[in-house]
């Protein structure tokens, strides 16, 4: 059985509004929002992430003429 962790958060009285407007409109409770909210928060963060690492690694491959996966494999087998 999962455990909840009780926490008080304190939001700007227009963030609320809008945040238990959507809440009864959802059918959801305001925590189940804010627990939504914060999902998609971190989803987001680690699209970013991984998003400008394949930049960097793109990067550096193109820098070594590395284009296609042919290059790639020619590049690995030395």
């Amino acid at each position: 059985m999962a455990t909840a962790v009780k926490k008080t958060i304190s939001l700007p009285p227009e963030l609320a509004k809008e945040a238990e407007e959507m809440a009864a409109e959802e059918g959801k409770t305001l925590s189940g929002v804010i627990q939504e909210a914060l999902r998609i928060a971190k989803r987001e963060k680690l699209r970013k992430e991984f998003k400008e690492i394949q930049g960097y690694w793109s990067k550096k491959a193109k820098e070594k003429g590395i284009l296609t996966e042919k290059d790639l494999h020619r590049y690995l087998k030395g």
